[in-house]
């Protein structure tokens, strides 16, 4: 059975671009008679809030789509992310990265390639009484992986995580990052089928490689186009984007909106 899950983060509102990922998402699984699941990715306590969870929840319906079962939420499964990165950080994959938000931006503003990525300053650095954040030592994940590939919409990509360089997957200020809690959602909830943005693609090496140390299934991947505004720039929360529960609360027609959403697909 197909099973694909959309999966907000409740530090906003939500706009016309989430509208259409969660439509496509919603559809993948409909047209198979699958299950759509509904995920809250709160796990970034500064910023999440309660309040945009109940307007995410009035603006799904408002669209006319349903999810089933229960509203999962990350924030109540922290012990599975735990277990992941102790697994992780007894196999030797992890360092303690000790570095600011000021070090860290001015060595990736260094030439580094074609995409800045951290340097790896801390890798192989003495403990210390300090604020640290987890880094995966990725070329020691690689050695242990090998060749990776994943598919997107049927194609097959070969993995390049190497590219993304040491990522973080747990920060100084939240117990997880979104590369590491995303893949362990997927597996333990039965994803089968992800649909999201193009703009998550490049994540997409790096939780391969998760996927492959920590034994987990393999979603079919579908990234779809994102959608831009008057000036290109693709829709986002920072940018002023309209939102869903503004164009609700003006009284539109949320089945009318979908209509609109859909005809682009």
């Amino acid at each position: 059975m197909i099973v694909t899950r959309f999966a907000p983060s409740p530090t906003g509102r939500l706009h016309l671009g989430h509208a259409r990922s969660a439509i496509l998402a919603h559809d993948h699984a409909r047209a198979a008679g699958g299950r759509f699941l509904l995920r809250i990715e709160d796990i970034d306590g500064t910023r999440s809030r309660p309040a945009h969870v109940d307007t995410i929840l009035a603006d799904l319906a408002w669209l006319g789509l349903r999810w089933d079962g229960a509203v999962v939420r990350q924030s109540q499964r922290l012990h599975l992310y735990q277990a992941a990165l102790t697994r992780l950080r007894e196999a030797g994959l992890l360092y303690r990265c000790y570095c600011t938000r000021a070090e860290i931006a001015e060595a990736m503003s260094a030439p580094h390639g074609a995409t800045p990525v951290y340097p790896g300053t801390c890798r192989g650095a003495p403990a210390r009484d300090a604020p640290f954040c987890w880094r995966l030592d990725m070329a020691a994940a690689l050695a242990r992986t090998g060749p990776l590939t994943w598919h997107d919409h049927g194609d097959a990509v070969v993995a390049d995580a190497a590219a993304q360089g040491d990522v973080v997957l747990a920060r100084k200020d939240a117990p997880v990052s979104y590369h590491l809690a995303v893949v362990v959602d997927d597996a333990a909830q039965g994803v089968t089928d992800v649909v999201r943005g193009r703009d998550l693609f490049a994540a997409t090496h790096v939780h391969r490689v998760l996927q492959a140390l920590l034994d987990l299934p393999v979603p079919h991947y579908h990234h779809h186009a994102l959608m831009t505004g008057a000036d290109g720039e693709r829709l986002a929360k920072r940018h002023g984007a309209p939102t869903l529960a503004a164009m609700r609360e003006a009284g539109e027609d949320g089945a009318a909106v979908a209509a609109r959403l859909r005809a682009m697909a």
